[in-house]
C-alpha cells in the first residue's frame, strides 16, 4: 500500500523561519549601526578611510575593511540561509527544525498551502540581501543596513502578522502571467 503524501506546506513553517529570520536581520542592523561605524568613517557614497594604524596600500585595505566588517559577514550568513532555503528548502535549517521540533508538538495544520509562494519569497529576499552586498563591495556606505533592514520588515510581517510580501508579488506575477501557470486564453 502506497502512503500518498498531501501536496502543500504546513503554512505556520515559513512564518516560524520568517521569525528567526527576522531575528537575524535584525542584528545585522544593529551590528551595521553600531558596530560598524567604530571600525569605519564614511565620506559620502563611495569613500571609505581606513584605520590610522593601516599600513597596506589604500585599496587593498578599502576591500579588506569591507569583507571583513561584522555586520557584512553576517549578512553574508544570511544570505547563504536564504539560497539554501531557495536551492533545497527540505533541508534548509528553520524548515528541518520546524519539522522535528515545532510541529510535533502543534495540532496538525487545517489548511495546506502551496510551496511555490513562500519558495518565491525566500528568492526575493535572497535578491535584496545580495543587492546590499554587492553595494557594500563596491563601496556603498550603509547599502548592508539598508538591504537588512527591508527585509527585516519583509520578515518581521510575515512572522508577525502573516502577510508575506513575497507571496503577494509571486500571486501577482502569476496573474499577470509571468509566473506559475499560464494565463487562461479567452475566446
Amino acid at each position: 500500500m502506497s502512503e500518498t503524501r498531501p501536496r502543500g506546506i504546513d503554512p505556520r513553517g515559513p512564518r516560524f523561519a520568517a521569525g528567526i529570520t527576522s531575528l537575524l536581520l535584525l542584528a545585522v542592523v544593529f551590528v551595521g549601526l553600531v558596530v560598524s561605524p567604530l571600525r569605519t568613517t564614511a565620506f559620502g557614497w563611495f569613500a571609505y578611510q581606513p584605520l590610522p594604524d593601516q599600513t597596506s596600500s589604500l585599496e587593498a585595505s578599502l576591500v579588506w575593511f569591507r569583507l571583513t566588517d561584522p555586520a557584512f559577514l553576517l549578512l553574508l550568513v544570511v544570505a547563504l540561509l536564504f539560497l539554501w532555503a531557495v536551492v533545497w528548502p527540505r533541508t534548509a535549517p528553520w524548515g528541518v527544525l520546524f519539522r522535528r521540533v515545532v510541529q510535533p508538538r502543534l495540532t496538525p495544520a487545517v489548511d495546506l498551502e502551496d510551496p511555490r509562494p513562500p519558495r518565491f519569497a525566500q528568492g526575493v529576499g535572497l535578491f535584496v540581501v545580495t543587492i546590499g552586498i554587492v553595494l557594500h563591495i563596491v563601496g556603498v556606505a550603509g547599502a548592508v543596513v539598508v538591504a537588512a533592514a527591508v527585509a527585516f520588515v519583509a520578515a518581521f510581517l510575515n512572522a508577525a502578522f502573516g502577510v508575506c510580501l513575497g507571496c503577494m508579488m509571486y500571486l501577482l506575477l502569476q496573474r499577470a502571467g509571468i509566473l506559475g501557470r499560464a494565463r487562461p486564453t479567452t475566446a
